[in-house]
């Protein structure tokens, strides 16, 4: 279905048995009247946080938007309906591969501020090496 276009649209950009990529970006709302400083996200403005996962494409194929602009993107997630249902091993089929000796999920891809769990890969961080600087770069793409 509709997965496996995906699935091949990312493997073709260089990331196997990928289903998405998630970020957070701020939405800018005027303050309101009621707990506004939890509205205030770091750079200082007020926003409410709208999550994504996107296609290789970019397109939305899944929201997540209310939570205010101070609440970091890693707490959004972990308390989305996304999360839970990744977790629970029910938003994609179950359809693995294998990479070296290890049985690899559908995933998804997210930047350091997310957490790292089986089914979401993240860029390494530290000391790199040529393989992982090689990784970061696939993924980044």
């Amino acid at each position: 279905g509709n997965v496996q276009v995906i699935i091949d649209g990312f493997a073709a950009m260089g990331f196997p048995n990928c289903g998405g990529a998630i970020d957070g970006t701020h939405i800018p709302i005027l303050g309101p009247d009621h707990q506004g400083s939890q509205y205030i996200n770091r750079k200082g403005y007020f926003s409410m946080v709208l999550q994504t996962l996107v296609d290789h494409k970019g397109r939305f194929t899944n929201i997540n938007v209310g939570w205010p602009g101070k609440v970091h993107d890693a707490r959004v997630f972990r308390n989305s309906g996304l999360f839970r249902r990744l977790q629970e091993g029910i938003y994609f089929p179950d359809q693995k591969i294998t990479v070296g000796d290890v049985e690899m999920p559908i995933v998804i891809l997210g930047d350091p501020a997310y957490p790292l769990m089986p089914w979401l890969m993240k860029p390494y961080t530290g000391a790199l090496d040529t393989e992982k600087e090689l990784f970061n770069y696939s993924l980044s793409k």
